[in-house]
């Protein structure tokens, strides 16, 4: 049994406390620490049945238990050093996205995860979509031909919390929230070249405080020649979150409706064949259980640390392009 703690017990860290608890006797959730205690208490009467310990400092927590995981689910401006302290202590981590706002702070994250041989996961979880596993695996073995385009979209209407709305504390939409889509063109089409984007805050000019951009249009050329482009926006249908793309390669065309439902028209035969993929997977359980596997068996996860700060590289690259309107190099 692996015993979990969290930091940070806000709403996505919910998400990842049911998928933990949904994993029976593989893992024990012992202990939780927040900023503000009463969550963290929370947090403990749900998964833990009272049972757990609190905390509120995470030096501590990490001082006083034994764990072999700790879940960080912090907003991007909250991280300080508890993954270079986790990983002293030999404990391994799941931290959510984006990792870092800067490269400086990524890059030392990567270096003691991989320094103390630990294993990580990235909260980058459309990776393990049904959908995207199975064009994935096409795509690696040669099946779907060479990669060539994606079309994708981001589109949601909701104010967030206020340190969202703030782009000092995370990084703008792009950075915090688009990076999920980001993160799966690296996963098809492998390492970016060069980046160009323009965004502006067009839709809450007149809500206090908020400095992030609400519209944004990015094209990105990635080193294989494919390329991409990423339509976002904060200023769409209210109540929907939308977050689908296309992608074209040189024997199938994928339509993605999410990470787990899609349809693949085979191009490259002589017939129209259609194949059409629907799934209700748990993508934060598939993720908690790669995290568990991975310490098992000593590999890789799907989603290490270190292509967290890549897929991070990336969105600051657009970040910067859209602020400076220069194409970034890579």
């Amino acid at each position: 049994m692996f015993r979990v703690a969290f930091l940070g017990c806000g709403g996505i860290a919910n998400a990842h406390a049911r998928a933990l608890s949904e994993l029976g006797e593989r893992a024990r959730l012992v202990a939780f620490c927040d900023i503000e205690e009463e969550r963290a208490r929370r947090f403990n009467q749900t998964y833990a049945d009272g049972k757990g310990k609190v905390y509120k400092d995470f030096h501590k927590m990490l001082d006083k238990e034994e764990l072999d995981v700790l879940y960080i689910c912090l907003p991007p401006f909250a991280h300080t050093d508890e993954v270079e302290a986790a990983a002293e202590r030999g404990v391994h981590i799941f931290i959510e996205k984006p990792i870092a706002l800067d490269m400086e702070a990524a890059n030392r994250m990567v270096e003691a995860v991989e320094r103390a041989g630990i294993k990580s996961q990235v909260g980058f979880q459309s990776r393990f979509g049904e959908a995207v596993q199975i064009v994935k695996g096409m795509l690696d073995s040669g099946k779907a031909g060479r990669p060539g385009l994606v079309e994708a979209r981001y589109f949601c209407n909701s104010l967030h919390s206020p340190w969202w709305r703030d782009k000092s504390r995370s990084g703008g939409q792009v950075v915090e929230q688009v990076i999920h889509t980001f993160d799966i063109l690296r996963y098809f089409l492998g390492e970016p070249e060069a980046v160009f984007s323009f965004r502006d805050n067009l839709f809450h000019r007149e809500v206090p405080d908020y400095t992030v951009e609400d519209v944004s249009a990015t094209v990105v050329k990635f080193r294989n020649g494919a390329l991409a482009t990423v339509a976002a926006t904060n200023g769409a249908i209210p109540g929907r979150w939308i977050s689908d793309y296309k992608l074209v390669a040189e024997r199938i065309t994928v339509y993605f409706e999410n990470p787990n439902q899609a349809t693949i028209y085979h191009t490259g035969v002589p017939y129209e064949r259609v194949t059409s993929i629907s799934s209700g997977k748990p993508l934060q359980k598939a993720a908690a259980e790669d995290l568990l596997d991975a310490i098992e068996d000593d590999r890789e996860t799907s989603v290490s640390i270190r292509e967290g700060a890549r897929s991070l590289e990336l969105v600051l690259a657009v970040a910067r392009s859209g602020e400076t309107g220069e194409v970034v190099r890579l």
